[in-house]
């Protein structure tokens, strides 16, 4: 073993400054790996409790030592792992979004609103696609669910619709937030659309154009958006003194495929149909596929009217006149609804959230040719 030479003697390593001490060293080359929790507390001079304590909103520790150590964590671009936040609680920094819906764009836009709510909060969403028609997909979300020690779930159409699911939700101790068109659940657990009313307003619309001969796509039945929708269109018929006879429904699937073949079914019927309601926008999109098909001109020979707003809606030739769900707003309000109970930096939960629906008229619809 070679002996050391006194030149390479090494110095003491400096005594820990106090956690209330405003003075710390340079900062020093952290290498290629992550910058850790040991790190913060070490440059700023406190304990990794503390560092711990500011991470997770503690009013047990002094503002100057709160503000030293975020300061640093910024300046560093340290962000704490939600799981690794969770090793000292029963549950992670997680919020679990839970769906089983055919409409890629609802979730993609449901997603940015949850997202919304969260920044700056420490939490993170994590997704999960299940598919309900599976006898045991209540088992897998309960799965998901303790295997990732979720903080909360975002239930929305079709399982914020199934009470079995909510109800295990409960027996496991987890908060959830519902979304649906009717009150499911007590009021801070639900977010609701008023897909009824919405419906009701495109039949006005409609018939106050002169139509009389219209057809109707709806989602599928087992989902009670689709109920909410078709019906409340039936209803706002009924009271224009329009009764829509059963070979002018069809029930979709909320997919592209299933409008057009809906369509191709309802412009079959005689007297034909001079306007047609889908129940989402990927629904009337495949009406104008199978109008085209037809020979059939939009809005000339048929006006065609949509559900959400999606970007298809604006993107379609012509336009779409579609009923606008404000989708993005959906996410953030249960999001937010998760956050408000235990949170005190998060507004308090109101009695109830609900988000109204309304017609956004454009290029697809005009008055029927006499």
């Amino acid at each position: 073993m070679s002996a050391r030479r006194s030149s390479d003697s090494v110095s003491p390593p400096a005594a820990p400054a106090e956690e209330g001490d405003e003075s710390r060293p340079a900062l020093p080359r952290l290498g290629s790996g992550k910058t850790t929790i040991n790190d913060i507390a070490r440059l700023t001079g406190v304990s990794k409790k503390t560092v711990s304590r500011v991470i997770n909103g503690s009013e047990l520790v002094h503002p100057e030592t709160r503000e030293k150590v975020q300061a640093l964590m910024t300046e560093l671009g340290y962000s704490p792992d939600p799981q690794a936040r969770g090793l000292a609680f029963r549950h992670s920094f997680l919020i679990g979004l839970v769906f089983d819906n055919p409409t890629a764009q609802y979730i993609v836009n449901m997603q940015y609103g949850a997202l919304d709510a969260l920044r700056d909060s420490g939490f993170e969403l994590v997704v999960h696609p299940c598919d309900s028609k599976q006898a045991d997909y209540i088992e897998g979300i309960k799965r998901f669910v303790q295997r990732q020690k979720l903080y909360g779930v975002i239930l929305i159409p079709r399982v914020s619709e199934d009470q079995a699911l909510a109800d295990a939700l409960q027996e496991l101790g987890i908060r959830y937030a519902r979304i649906a068109s009717v009150p499911l659940d007590e009021p801070t657990r639900m977010v609701l659309t008023h897909d009824r009313r919405a419906g009701a307003e495109v039949a006005e619309y409609l018939e106050s154009l002169g139509h009389r001969q219209v057809g109707l796509i709806t989602g599928p039945k087992r989902y009670r958006s689709s109920i909410e929708r078709g019906g409340g269109f039936i209803e706002g018929l009924a009271r224009r003194g329009i009764k829509l006879s059963e070979t002018h429904i069809y029930e979709g699937g909320y997919t592209f495929e299933s409008g057009v073949a809906g369509a191709e079914a309802l412009l079959r019927q005689s007297p034909r149909a001079t306007a047609i309601f889908a129940c989402n926008d990927e629904m009337a999109a495949g009406v104008y596929k199978a109008a085209l098909r037809m020979g059939l001109s939009i809005p000339g020979d048929l006006s065609v009217v949509g559900y959400d707003d999606s970007p298809l809606a604006s993107q379609l030739w012509p336009p779409l006149t579609t009923i606008h769900l404000p989708v993005r707003d959906l996410g953030r309000q249960a999001a937010g609804l998760l956050l408000a109970k235990d949170w005190p930096q998060a507004r308090e939960a109101p009695a109830a959230f609900t988000v109204s629906p309304h017609l956004v008229v454009r290029d697809s619809t005009q008055p029927p040719r006499s």
